[in-house]
C-alpha cells in the first residue's frame, strides 16, 4: 500500500476542508444568511472558491441556498449540534477547567446554575487555604444576590442595574454582597445558541479576597468562561471581548 498523505491530491484535500470549514465558520449567531460577497469578505477566499466549495457544502447539507442567492447554515450542523450536545457531560468540560482556575488563583469555584428564583451550587473547587469560602455542591442560595446570583439575572433579562453593566463587562465583582465576609467575582458560561448554561464564580474570605485581588482575577475568570463556552459549542467572542477589554484598561 502507498502512502499519500503527503501527496499533493491529499494536500488539495485538506486545504478544501480547510477552506469549506472557514465558510461555514464565517456565519455568526446574527446571521441569518450571508451573500457571496459577504462570506468572501469574512474569508478572504475568492468567490469562484466559494461556490465550487458550497456547492459540496450544499450536497451535504451543511449550507441552503435560499431564493434571492443567499447562503445559510443547513440543517445537517443542526444534526451534528445536537450529537455533539448529547456527547458532552458538563462535569467533564467544567472541573478541569474549574481546577486550573483555582490552581491559578488559589482560591475556591464553583459552578451555579438557576433554578427558579434562586440558583444552585451545582460543581465546587476547594481553595488550597485553610480558611476558604464554603459552599456545597447542592447548596441554595439567593438569586439577586452575589456575583453569581447577579450574572445569572443578568443573563436571564433583569432588567436594570447592575444587570446593565454586568450585560456589557460579562462580570459582577461582588464585595460582601450575599455574606459580608466572603467576596467573589463571576462570569457566565453560554451554550449553543448564546443560552446561558450558568455563572463560574471565584470566591473566598474577604479578609484575604479583596478588590485589588478581584480585579486582578478577572482576566483569568473571562477566559476560563471563554473557554468552556467554546466547549459547550457557542461563539464566545462576547467574553474574549470582556477580556481583552480587561487587558486594555490603564
Amino acid at each position: 500500500m502507498t502512502d499519500t498523505s503527503s501527496s499533493p491530491t491529499s494536500a488539495e484535500g485538506v486545504a478544501a476542508l480547510d477552506r469549506a470549514i472557514a465558510i461555514l465558520s464565517a456565519f455568526t449567531v446574527a446571521d441569518r444568511s450571508l451573500g457571496l460577497a459577504e462570506i468572501a469578505a469574512r474569508t478572504g477566499l475568492y468567490k469562484s472558491t466559494i461556490l465550487r466549495l458550497a456547492n459540496s457544502l450544499l450536497r451535504g447539507q451543511l449550507l441552503e441556498r435560499l431564493e434571492d442567492g443567499r447562503y445559510r447554515v443547513g440543517p445537517a450542523t443542526f444534526r451534528l449540534g445536537a450529537l455533539y450536545q448529547r456527547s458532552v457531560v458538563a462535569m467533564d468540560i467544567l472541573l478541569p477547567i474549574m481546577r486550573d482556575l483555582s490552581e491559578r488563583s488559589w482560591e475556591s469555584v464553583a459552578f451555579y446554575v438557576r433554578s427558579g428564583d434562586v440558583r444552585t451550587c451545582l460543581y465546587r473547587v476547594e481553595s488550597k487555604h485553610p480558611i476558604r469560602y464554603t459552599i456545597r455542591e447542592g447548596d441554595v442560595l439567593p438569586l439577586l444576590s452575589g456575583s453569581g446570583g447577579r450574572v445569572l439575572a443578568a443573563f436571564s433579562g433583569q432588567p436594570g442595574e447592575p444587570y446593565e453593566t454586568i450585560r456589557k463587562t460579562c462580570t459582577y465583582l461582588s464585595l460582601g454582597d450575599r455574606d459580608p465576609q466572603t467576596s467573589g467575582i463571576s462570569a457566565p458560561v453560554f451554550g449553543p445558541g448564546r443560552i446561558l448554561v450558568g455563572a463560574l464564580t471565584l470566591a473566598g474570605p474577604s479578609a484575604r479576597v479583596d478588590a485589588a485581588f478581584l480585579q486582578r482575577m478577572k482576566r483569568p475568570l473571562l477566559e476560563a468562561a471563554a473557554r468552556a463556552t467554546r466547549a459547550f459549542g457557542d461563539d464566545a467572542s462576547v467574553l474574549e471581548q470582556a477580556s481583552l477589554a480587561v487587558e486594555a484598561r490603564p
